[in-house]
């Protein structure tokens, strides 16, 4: 196979990693949004609860809520949905960098070769 040829076969091959990553991309963000609904949600109630039932002063609320082991658990599945989410953007935009540098590189062979 000829160098062109290969440049050509790789700028296929990072073409189609980015149609996949995009369609993965979707889905994490998707995961993210829902866990910081859960989250959010959660972490409402047990705040209201703590206020209402409990009868905690307002300026120990949040921590005591945040604590609860239920709504600790939903901000660490959060927090974990957010960093998967940006791993996937770093993961395409180096995908996106690596055919750019094919494109560079068939130039130079196009340029090269006229």
């Amino acid at each position: 196979m000829s160098d062109l040829q290969s440049v050509i076969q790789s700028m296929r091959e990072v073409q189609q990693r980015l149609d996949v990553t995009s369609k993965k991309i979707f889905n994490l963000a998707k995961d993210k949004s829902e866990t910081e609904k859960a989250y959010k949600i959660a972490l409402r109630q047990e705040i209201l609860r703590l206020k209402d039932d409990q009868k905690y002063p307002a300026t120990l609320i949040l921590e005591l809520a945040k604590g609860q082991k239920d709504i600790a658990e939903l901000r660490f599945k959060r927090d974990i949905a957010r960093e998967m989410y940006k791993a996937g953007l770093d993961s395409m935009n180096n995908t996106r960098t690596e055919a750019s540098l094919l494109q560079s590189i068939l130039r130079w062979q196009n340029d090269m070769g006229s």
